[in-house]
Parts: structure tokens; sequence; C-alpha cells
């Protein structure tokens, strides 16, 4: 049971972070760009925010970068984070068909380039630039998701972390998409068969989700612990 809820989560979680930020890429270039670089990065904030907080407690992390990290550095079983990681990508994966489907009827030209179902893909900069900045941007993320855990600020962890990713989204939306996962990538990409420059946004996240879990226990003081 407890491992179906697991699975449950991040499924659902990866679901909303993933329609969200792919979702108000299709909307902003729906309306002729009125919800904006802050309105995209605000709906991916604001789920990044309610996936943390409608899921505690099960060790839910709706990003396959954050998975493979505590996996590297041994906080996560194998088997629990292979099982993770399939929660995550189908949770992506249905989010991005969802979009497909509800678009491809009324609005057929969001799922063609540029686009392409709120896939994300470097702008304007190259894909060593657009590695590190995921890397940088996920790092923060990681560090937030990681420092939600301590004593003193789980009330706040879900408002935090989703104030890493506003930041991200913010500084750096325009130039990458500020994806900070995977999953986030995959899902659009699935649906509509855009695979630019995808290993931008696993290399990436995946360093800086690793150099956090490496990093973040030395950056917590002591009486902040649980």
């Amino acid at each position: 049971m407890v491992g179906l809820r697991s699975f449950g989560a991040e499924l659902t979680g990866t679901f909303a972070l993933t329609l969200a930020g792919a979702g108000a890429v299709c909307m902003d270039a729906a309306t002729g760009g009125r919800l904006g670089p802050v309105g995209i990065a605000a709906s991916y904030a604001a789920a990044t925010a309610l996936a943390f907080y409608a899921f505690p407690g099960v060790g839910a992390r709706f990003n396959p970068a954050l998975t493979l990290a505590d996996m590297a550095v041994r906080r996560e079983s194998v088997l629990r984070g292979v099982f993770a990681l399939a929660a995550q990508l189908l949770g992506a994966a249905c989010a991005g068909l969802f979009l497909r489907a509800v678009l491809s009827g009324g609005m057929p030209s969001l799922l063609a380039e540029p686009v392409s179902l709120g896939a994300v893909a470097p702008v304007a900069i190259g894909y060593r630039a657009a590695t590190l900045a995921e890397a940088v941007a996920t790092f923060f993320l990681a560090c937030a998701v990681a420092a939600s855990g301590e004593r003193r600020r789980r009330a706040l962890g879900p408002l935090m972390i989703g104030a890493a990713a506003l930041f991200a989204g913010l500084a750096l939306g325009p130039l990458t998409g500020a994806a900070m996962n995977p999953a986030r990538a995959f899902g659009p990409a699935i649906a509509a068969g855009a695979w630019n420059q995808h290993y931008v946004y696993w290399v990436g996240p995946l360093a800086g989700a690793v150099l956090a879990a490496l990093i973040a226990p030395y950056l917590v003081t002591e009486e902040n612990r649980p």
C-alpha cells in the first residue's frame, strides 16, 4: 500500500508540474504573449509548491534529477529509486499527452514548432551555457528541497521550494525554460516529438542535484537538524 501511495504521489505531482510548465507556455503563445515570462514562471512555481504541499511525508521528489542524486549518494535504494523514476516519467508523459489531446482540436498550431506543446530548448545560448544554467538552477532547487526537511523549516518548505522555482524561472526562463527537471522536459517532448538538445535537461539538472546532495548537509547548521 505504501509503495502504491508513493507511486501515485510521484505520478500525480510530476503530472502537475509538467502540465503547469508546459501548459503555461502554450497559453502564453495562444494569447499572444499575455502571460509572459513572469506568468510562466509563476505557474511553474505554484505547481511546485502545490506538489510538495499536497504530498508531504512520502519522500516524493517529482524530479528524476533529485531522485537520481539521492540514489547516487545512497540516500535512496535502487529499487525505490527506479520505482520513483518510472512514476515521474509516466506522470510527465501523461501531462504531455493530455495537453496534446486538449489542444490538437482547437489549437493544432501549438503542437508544432516553435511552441511544440511547451517543450523546453535553449534560446540564444549554446548547449554548454544552457547546461550550466540548468545545473545552477537545480542546485538551488535541490538545496531548498533538502532544507525543507529540517525541523524549523517544514511549515514553510513547500513555499520555499516554490520560491526557488520562481527565482530560477524569472532569472533563466527566457534562456532555457528553467525546467530544473528532466521530467518537465520529457513530457512535452514525447508528446510533440520535440527532442532539440533534450540532453541538456538531463545532464544539467542531474549535475546540480548531485552537487547539492553532497554539499547541502554541510550548509545546514546543527541546531536546525531534526
